[in-house]
């Protein structure tokens, strides 16, 4: 069956330490993967989803210490959202009071209760609360009780001018459809994908454009299962919409191509395989710095750079 959906979403940070806490102690998500930006190897590439660190579960930053914050404009994901069970709206609630997380009140979207917060840096992110989801696996590797823990990702939202030309890319390449308006919203859905098969789109019309920094979103990643699927993909987005991706560049846990997408957020199609096993056992994920083969040569000089987590 193909698999469609979100794949992971990157983000900017501030330091490294308190992404690193926010994410982990928090949240109580998995630290899935300690890296480097291989454009960047002085800076930290950290990734954080489930026990497996599956497909859809996967939020990445780049944590730079003295980053400017971003402002958020048209042409950028404007919120990151998580599934959680829906009765653990209310622990979530009272968890941010006692963490003091920028929390909103909860309210409704699409039928759904969401409830909209900022980490640190200001990143925009929510929680919904999706029915019949308790049952699924949650990472139980802190001290968020495992019936309230988050399930992946629920979608991510888009601030754009105008939502045809980028509702054509989800619907004719990525295997997305349009399945309601609400308000400024647009949702569109990945067939029965349950995690991370939502974008929504925001029109936005003229508003200011984006600017990258501290809480921006850098790129929202769909998935492909294999490199035949994300060759097609390619393909298709050159035949049908005029538009070029990058080189196949090799990320040691999926393989990526980049593009940006008519309303100008960077989208990438990343595939699934080989996962981010390829390197250490999943039963100890993200407890040691791992470094592509390229680079492993400065592992000293690396290590003698990067923040201390404490």
């Amino acid at each position: 069956m193909v698999q469609n959906g979100i794949h992971h979403v990157t983000a900017i940070a501030g330091p490294a330490r308190r992404n690193f806490h926010f994410y982990t102690e928090v949240l109580g998500l998995r630290f899935v993967k300690r890296t480097v930006n291989f454009d960047d190897p002085g800076t930290y590439h950290f990734y954080f989803g489930d026990a497996a660190g599956s497909p859809g579960t996967i939020l990445t930053f780049f944590p730079w210490e003295h980053v400017a914050p971003g402002r958020l404009g048209v042409g950028e994901t404007q919120e990151t959202v998580f599934r959680v069970p829906e009765g653990s709206i209310g622990y979530w609630t009272h968890r941010f009071v006692e963490k003091g997380v920028v929390h909103q009140a909860p309210e409704k979207r699409f039928g759904e209760t969401v409830l909209a917060f900022k980490d640190p840096d200001g990143m925009r992110l929510a929680l919904v609360g999706v029915a019949g989801i308790e049952a699924e696996p949650a990472w139980g590797g802190s001290d968020v009780p495992a019936e309230n823990a988050i399930r992946g990702f629920h979608s991510v939202s888009l601030l754009i001018k105008d939502a045809a030309p980028t509702g054509a890319i989800l619907t004719d390449v990525l295997g997305f459809g349009e399945i309601g308006r609400e308000g400024t919203l647009i949702r569109y859905k990945a067939g029965d994908t349950a995690i991370g098969g939502i974008v929504d789109l925001r029109v936005a019309g003229d508003f200011l454009p984006a600017r990258m920094g501290g809480g921006s979103v850098h790129h929202v990643a769909f998935r492909a299962a294999d490199d035949a699927a994300q060759e097609a993909m390619v393909k298709k987005l050159a035949e049908n919409h005029g538009i070029q991706t990058t080189e196949q560049k090799d990320r040691n846990y999926f393989r990526s191509v980049y593009f940006r997408e008519p309303g100008h957020v960077l989208f990438e199609i990343a595939t699934d395989v080989p996962g981010f096993a390829v390197d250490e056992p999943l039963a100890s994920l993200g407890q040691d710095l791992k470094l592509p083969s390229f680079l492993e040569r400065r592992r000293a000089e690396i290590e003698a750079v990067l923040p201390d987590l404490g």
